[in-house]
């Protein structure tokens, strides 16, 4: 029987964020990146969310490796919680290598796992597999793109991505090897689609230094900048015109400070001596010899940016006059708590300048035109779109179409959906267990659709505890019933209503007397169907409602 390869996305299809692809060939099944997503308004105490593993569990004696792209949250975030249950090698080139060195000391599991560094242009075997690393650009230093092979062919996982041609170090990506694969034949493409419906070509990442410069000449006030933490050449330009115009660095925030560890030990950013400072030593410095480099950009409530602005962090306090710079672009979802922020920064009179003034930031990822480079070049038989939601991926079949491709070789799938490549076809075959795995404090999984509806529903409609004493022997109320509310009504000003819903709930206990019912649980669903009917004709709420019944 002729073998098959099997592309399973895991996370990072119809989502942005939890991006993992799994490729299987007979016994042998690699992985490419484990990625975490970042948990919705819905999602209440939820800290991250993460692919399901079980399927991977499951076969953990067919994995050969691990190979991650780049180093942001999005691929890397998963890999802790995978690497609790499955233990095979990671190969990654250095700053990747650097940042989930990190993630895994911090869960310590450093000693567990074989972390390997690779460079742009190395092959490494794993199985059946052999997956060549290709330098490309990206919004952090040293992404890679991966060509796949394996007897049936080879696969281009681009991974994210753009094309840009002055980059601030690293060079451009390496198209030249994108196209000599091209020539020789690939069998699938699995392209970034994040930035799909944007036309034209993505802006240079040194372009946004001229804005930078424009802001830093001339300023007289302390200088607070404010960007994604993993942006290495973003931090780079600014200590750049910082330490140009005179001005010390400080830098704060938790990851912000991970990250400028790890570039500078790894060599990807270059700190003039005497440049960067402890931020407690700002203090003393008068305003314009200051810059502050700090997490935030998001609005997220614990970054050090929001405790900045809302006067509750330790060593940095908002002042009037102070140039708060927002090199950022707000992430779908996040526009609300990133102008609670803006609004409070301005209400301490600080002056707030953000991307609408000046390009103080591009994209990471590549837009209509650069897709149309990549697809050329590479001339895949069979195309798979992946990182992004449905209108994204529709978007990015659209183009290929445009680029002539066979609208039948070009599959769309979805989490969980197995892909089946065969020397004749490509086909969507079955499924495998998939999902979202939400990560609640040191929980994970534990917190699963049932407690997050529960959840959902404490927080729109408020709870009510019924609490009644009853006899053991004859059942009959020793005392109560007493009504608790939470997040309902506030009990002081709705007295009467109190009253009529303990005279509801005697009347169920009345009512279950009469008819000689002395099973509990039948007791409970009488008072809870009762209050509840009751409580929805007077209020049109519907409470969660827990009768409790103490055995005396």
């Amino acid at each position: 029987m002729a073998e098959k390869l099997k592309i399973i996305s895991l996370g990072g299809l119809n989502e942005i964020g939890k991006n993992i692809t799994a490729y299987e060939y007979g016994n042998d099944i690699i992985i490419v990146d484990v990625g975490m997503g970042f948990p919705d308004d819905e999602m209440y105490g939820v800290d991250v969310v993460i692919p399901d593993f079980s399927y991977l569990i499951q076969n953990r004696d067919r994995i050969r490796a691990i190979f991650i792209t780049h180093g942001h949250e999005d691929h890397i975030g998963g890999i802790p919680y995978l690497m609790r249950d499955v233990n095979v090698p990671i190969y990654a080139t250095r700053m990747s290598a650097g940042l989930i060195r990190l993630k895994l000391e911090e869960h310590r599991l450093d000693k567990k796992v074989k972390l390997i560094t690779c460079e742009a242009g190395e092959t490494v075997r794993a199985g059946k597999f052999t997956v060549e690393f290709i330098h490309i650009n990206h919004s952090i230093a040293d992404a890679v793109a991966f060509a796949i092979r394996c007897p049936l062919g080879v696969c281009i996982h681009t991974g994210d991505f753009k094309i840009d041609p002055t980059p601030i170090q690293g060079g451009m990506a390496d198209l030249t090897r994108l196209g000599e694969l091209g020539r020789e034949g690939v069998l699938a493409l699995l392209a970034d689609s994040t930035n799909v419906e944007r036309p034209g070509f993505t802006k240079s990442e040194s372009s946004v230094g001229a804005s930078f410069e424009a802001l830093f000449r001339g300023c007289d006030q302390r200088i607070i900048v404010t960007t994604f933490a993993s942006n290495v050449d973003r931090i780079q330009q600014i200590i750049n015109v910082a330490a140009k115009y005179g001005r010390k660095v400080a830098v704060t925030g938790r990851s912000m400070e991970n990250v400028m560890r790890v570039s500078t030990e790894l060599g990807y950013m270059q700190v003039p001596a005497g440049t960067v400072v402890d931020v407690n030593q700002i203090k003393g410095l008068p305003k314009n010899k200051v810059c502050i480099i700090t997490t935030g950009s998001q609005g997220e409530t614990m970054s050090a940016l929001t405790r900045m602005a809302f006067n509750t962090h330790r060593q940095v306090e908002i002042q009037a006059g102070d140039r708060v710079i927002l090199s950022a672009s707000a992430i779908p979802g996040n526009e609300n708590a990133i102008g609670n922020v803006i609004n409070e920064l301005y209400r301490r009179d600080a002056e707030v300048v953000n991307e609408r003034e000046l390009p103080l930031h591009v994209s990471g990822h590549a837009c209509q035109d650069e897709l149309k480079i990549v697809h050329a070049l590479v001339r895949p038989k069979y195309f798979i779109p992946v990182h992004g939601e449905q209108r994204m991926l529709k978007t990015h079949a659209k183009l290929a179409r445009s680029m002539g491709m066979d609208p039948r070789n070009i599959i769309i799938s979805d989490v969980g959906k197995v892909i089946e490549i065969t020397q004749k076809n490509a086909r969507i075959n079955g499924t495998v267990p998939s999902g979202k795995v939400f990560v609640d404090g040191y929980g994970v999984g534990d917190v699963g659709a049932v407690v997050l509806r529960d959840r959902q529903h404490l927080a729109q409609d408020g709870m009510i505890v019924v609490v009644v004493s009853m006899s053991a022997e004859d059942g009959q109320v020793i005392s109560g019933p007493d009504i608790i509310t939470r997040g309902f009504v506030y009990v002081k000003e709705s007295e009467a209503l109190m009253d009529e819903l303990r005279q509801v709930a005697v009347d169920a206990l009345d009512s279950c007397q009469d008819r000689r019912i002395r099973d509990w649980s039948t007791i409970k669903s009488e008072i809870k169907g009762n209050l509840s009917g009751y409580l929805y004709k007077k209020t049109k709420r519907n409470p969660m409602i827990l009768p409790v019944i103490m055995e005396v």
